[in-house]
Parts: C-alpha cells; structure tokens; sequence
C-alpha cells in the first residue's frame, strides 16, 4: 500500500507556485492530478478575507488552449454552446463544450484577445479530456489549435480590494477593465472574472513572472487562500463545479443554465439535443435546498420527497458561512424542483427537512 500511494504521489504534478505553498506552511492535497493548496490559516478565515478585503489564489493548475487562424471564430461557434459571432476584442464568454446527446464535456471561459485570436480556459480535471476532443473536433477548420496549461502559471486575486490591489502592489493597470474583459500587457493575459461572487482579477503568464506576483502580493500582506475556500466562496453564489454540477450526464439545460446555451445561433455540437431538451423540459434539475437544522449535506446524499422516496441527490452542501444557514444544491426530478418545496436529506442516518429555495445563497458583488 505505502509503495502504491508512493507511486500516485509521483505522478501527481505541481503547480509553479509549490514551493511558496510550503514555505507558507499551506496544507497540500490531490485535486485534479495536482498536489494543490487546500488551506493554509483555515478555511473560514480565507473565506472572509475574500468576502471583506482580498484573497490571493494558485489556479495555475487550470488548462489554457489558443485558437487562432482564419477560421478560429467558426471553430469556437462549433465547439461552444454561446455565441462569440462579431464578439469584441477583449470580451469574455462562459459556456459549456457538450456532446451530442448535451452531457457536457466541460465549461469554460473563451477570451477574444484579437481577431481571429481565442484563449481557452478549462478546467484542471478535464484538460486531457477536452484537449482530445477538441482536436477530434477540428477537421475543415483552419486554425492553430494549441494546448499552452503548460506553459501559463495563473493567480487569482479577488475580493473589493482586489483593483486596488493589483493596481498598487503588482503596478497592472486594470481599472479600467469592465466584468468579464481581458486585456494583455505584453506577453501578460489580466481578465476580470471571478469564480468568487467578488470582484476579481486573474493573471495568466510565465512560471517565473507568476512567482514573482505572488511573492509581492504575499509581501503586500494579502491572504493566501488554498482550494477549500474557493469551492465555500463558488458554493454560496450558486456557480458550477464540473463534476459535482456538471457532467457527462448533467447538461446545462439541467443545471439551470440555459442563459449560456445559445439555441439561435446556425449550429453547435449537442444544439439539437439541448434544444429537445429545453422544449420538453429535463426529467432533472438542479435546486437549492435549505435545511431547517445545522446539519451538513455532502456531495452523494439522497435528497427524498416527503414520502421518503429517493428523487435526487446532492451535489454540493455546506454551512454557509456567509449567511450562517445549512444549504446544498441537488440535482432532482423535474417535478420537485419548484421553490418552496419540502424535502428531506438523509445525512447518514437521519432525515433533516429542508425546502427548494434560490441556488445562489449569498448575493453576488461584481463590478457591473
């Protein structure tokens, strides 16, 4: 067994950041075949260090892949369920990647950054993956399909402190960026995005300039914040973690997120299959459920009507840190899923009572 898990240790891979994750004593563990930071100080306190000033995050193990050539916005418009036709220089789209049946491969960020000129930013589980299919997918277009997650280190910087932060500490001029734009300062990629429900920057360039961020940010006094966090901060604002919320078998018309499935554009892969999908209405849907007790659901519970009759599952529970209430998302049949409803968890060997409510927990606060 010790030889084993000696072997699955060296195959996990490590960040450019690694070093500074030890030497600020962070507690590392395997996440999408990377030994990743999951906290450092303790989850709670890096969670409101992003809710109330700023926190700083490793994401270098996220994939990047670059579209470029005559053909790369036909390209994206194919492999993409939203709509990039005529998109500006610097505008930012999140979407799915679906099958043909509308599982989803993965969802993702597509930048514009030129004409005729796309970044892909996809998720650390799913790199290999999307990178096989994207490349099955790329026959008759003319593009420059490259896979750079190994080249691009990527930091997070989020919270309402975060522009003047990055604008004081790390001398990036991104004030005047608006939500959801990229811009790139010479061989540096900046966006403001956030998977926090904060406002937020990332930065995407080489190992060594990467190193180089963190350390000043680090020096500047701002937290650091590991993996545990992110998921609380993602949970509470209602947005997807592929593989919990998204799936091969969970497509976005199931997840509630059909604002990103654009059905008027010409054709996507899985349009035909999310558009049936959308007209019947999904035999599942993904809800939020609030419980009258403190108890916590975890990923895989039953969810049961009041009968007791298993009619879901949850995907992600927490104690909500923000608003101090037990809460989860699941994924039930379409005819519970109406807010108000009454169901049961089943948490090991009780049953706790809980109603459909909102997904989104806590209130969002990007910059508009």
């Amino acid at each position: 067994m010790a030889i084993k898990q000696e072997l699955e240790r060296e195959k996990e891979k490590r960040t450019c950041l690694y070093e500074n994750h030890i030497a600020e004593g962070a507690f590392m563990a395997p996440f999408a075949g990377f030994v990743m930071p999951i906290q450092y100080a303790n989850i709670q306190l890096e969670h409101l260090a992003v809710r109330n000033k700023c926190g700083l995050f490793d994401v270098s193990h996220m994939g990047e892949v670059t579209v470029k050539g005559p053909d790369a916005e036909r390209y994206v418009q194919h492999i993409f369920t939203n709509d990039v036709a005529n998109a500006p220089v610097g505008k930012i789209y999140y979407g799915m990647m679906c099958y043909e049946n509308g599982g989803t491969v993965d969802d993702l960020l597509v930048y514009k950054i030129g004409e005729n000129d796309f970044f892909l930013v996809i998720n650390a589980a799913n790199i290999d993956k999307d990178w096989a299919w994207m490349q099955q997918n790329a026959n008759g277009f003319d593009i420059d399909l490259q896979n750079r997650s190994d080249y691009y280190g990527q930091i997070a910087v989020q919270g309402p402190e975060a522009e003047h932060t990055v604008e004081k500490v790390l001398g990036l001029p991104c004030a005047e960026l608006a939500f959801y734009t990229v811009k790139t300062i010479g061989d540096v990629i900046v966006s403001r995005t956030g998977y926090t429900g904060e406002d937020g920057f990332e930065i995407y360039a080489s190992h060594d300039y990467i190193r180089e961020c963190w350390d000043k940010l680090i020096k500047a006094g701002v937290q650091p914040c590991g993996l545990g966090c992110r998921d609380t901060l993602r949970f509470e604002v209602g947005l997807p973690l592929y593989g919990d919320e998204l799936s091969e078998d969970i497509t976005p018309i199931m997840a509630g997120l059909g604002l990103f499935v654009k059905l008027d554009k010409a054709e996507f892969i899985g349009k035909d299959a999310l558009a049936k999908q959308k007209a019947e209405g999904p035999a599942k849907k993904l809800v939020g459920i609030e419980l009258e007790d403190k108890a916590i659901p975890r990923h895989g519970y039953p969810v049961l009507n009041m009968q007791g009759e298993q009619i879901g599952e949850v995907t992600t529970g927490y104690h909500c840190l923000s608003v101090d209430k037990s809460v989860c998302m699941a994924l039930v049949d379409a005819q519970y899923s109406k807010l108000d409803t009454e169901l049961q968890i089943q948490i090991r060997k009780k049953v706790f009572t809980g109603k459909v409510v909102k997904k989104q927990f806590y209130t969002k606060n990007y910059k508009k």
